[in-house]
């Protein structure tokens, strides 16, 4: 394991107990990102990076019983806490580096991935990977609850141009890691970016 998944694991073993918690305003921003993929009944959708599966239940909710939701998380202790939160009921969870995915190429129609792409530790490489595992026309939501000036302001610190969520660095990240971007918002209360899996 690479000293970037000991950070990450460190990072939010400390904070799963209480993530829920210090952030229970979410659940309507997940909920409308989720409807912007545009699920059908039946898809087979992943999310990435899970941690308490606060994306699950409205994903569970587009793709209807008899689609197929996963939700990754390369930390144990926020698929404790999806489980005490009972989210496992909408998806099953998966103890999984999304960087090299333990999935078919191709299997998925659409994967999520809030606050996702800041802690991936080759970004290029690892939406390659993200883009592997779905079909050519499948979708790829890159969401977080707030958007970038208010979580920087959140965190104490300034955006700077190197942002890898910025649209100019962004768009060419995904075309060169097999995504065609499709919309892209970033405002005070959420950041959203779509995107198509290339043929």
């Amino acid at each position: 394991m690479s000293d970037d998944h000991t950070h990450v694991q460190e990072f939010f073993s400390a904070r799963a107990a209480d993530w829920d918690r210090r952030f229970p305003d979410d659940g309507p921003a997940y909920a409308a990102a989720v409807a912007e993929l545009g699920l059908r009944e039946g898809a087979r959708v992943l999310d990435a990076g899970c941690g308490t599966g606060r994306a699950l239940t409205p994903l569970r909710a587009a793709v209807g019983p008899t689609g197929v939701v996963v939700g990754a998380d390369l930390t144990p202790a926020m698929l404790e806490a999806a489980v005490g939160a009972g989210r496992d009921r909408d998806g099953r969870l998966l103890l999984a580096d999304v960087t090299a995915l333990p999935l078919r190429s191709g299997s998925l129609d659409a994967v999520f991935g809030a606050g996702l792409i800041s802690h991936l530790p080759e970004p290029a490489e690892n939406l390659r990977e993200l883009a592997r595992v779905v079909r050519p026309g499948g979708v790829l939501a890159l969401f977080h609850p707030i958007g970038r000036a208010a979580l920087a302001a959140r965190q104490g610190r300034q955006i700077t141009r190197e942002d890898l969520r910025a649209e100019a660095n962004l768009r060419p990240l995904l075309a060169g890691s097999g995504w065609h971007m499709t919309s892209y918002t970033d405002e005070a209360a959420r950041f959203l970016a779509l995107a198509v899996r290339e043929d």
